[in-house]
């Protein structure tokens, strides 16, 4: 008897990591198909400032930072010194730091020994996913989901470094503006949803662009401001919401 429920125990635990997993690699399908262009497009431009084939693909598999990558080939092309780019690419991407502390509170105990790998795999896209799934994120979805990602922007790198010379200049010159044409994407489908995320986008556009005409700060702690003062009023009037609902 108790072999037989210790056998329904691990078989249904089972079941619950392949289905984890199964979501996983479902959610991370859009971000693959969205990655794989702009991945090429970068590939394409480290092409075309003169990166060989190894740097670019160690480009995007340590760096593995989207728009950040693009920023730091424009620097590069400037002739901007290699510590003024880690500079500007650490405050642009200062806003991960944001990303990992609120997926830390969807992440159990348990999964402590695999949060570095978590950490490196945390992207715009993948927290945008990974922050609407309902309860606690496990080890099998996360993984797949960031695993996926990863490997899309790694191999549309090297073939977008492969196909580079095929393309007409008009072409490869206007690339990056698929970056912008995925980030629309994923959000509008949340939008639909919750008239509260599609505020509080619009909010942190009208913030950035703002702080962007002052110059009161660094363009990446524009965007740092712009987000800490979104998130701040969307959790301001959540608890609002929810003394009411209390009283």
């Amino acid at each position: 008897m108790y072999r037989e429920l210790h056998s329904k125990e691990v078989f249904t635990i089972e079941k619950k990591k392949n289905c984890e997993l199964k979501e996983g690699i479902k959610a991370g399908l859009p971000i693959v198909v969205g990655y794989i262009p702009i991945a090429m497009s970068f590939g394409i431009l480290a092409k075309t400032v003169g990166l060989s084939m190894i740097d670019s693909f160690l480009f995007s598999a340590i760096v593995f930072a989207g728009a950040s990558q693009f920023m730091a080939l424009n620097l590069l092309v400037a002739g901007v010194g290699a510590g003024e780019i880690i500079l500007t690419t650490l405050l642009v991407n200062f806003r991960h730091f944001l990303m990992s502390a609120s997926l830390a509170t969807k992440i159990t105990k348990d999964m402590k020994k695999w949060i570095p790998l978590i950490a490196f795999g945390v992207t715009d896209e993948s927290f945008s996913v990974a922050s609407f799934k309902e309860g606690n994120l496990t080890k099998q979805f996360i993984i797949a989901l960031q695993l996926l990602s990863y490997s899309a922007w790694v191999l549309g790198t090297v073939l977008g470094y492969g196909v580079g010379e095929l393309l007409p200049p008009d072409i490869t010159g206007s690339m990056g503006i698929a970056l912008y044409a995925m980030f629309i994407a994923i959000l509008l489908p949340e939008a639909k949803k919750s008239k509260k995320v599609l505020v509080l986008a619009i909010l942190s556009g009208v913030f950035n662009t703002v702080f962007g005409y002052v110059h009161f700060l660094p363009k990446g702690w524009t965007m740092i401001l712009a987000i800490v003062l979104s998130a701040g009023i969307g959790t301001y009037f959540d608890n609002r919401k929810e003394v009411q609902v209390c009283e």
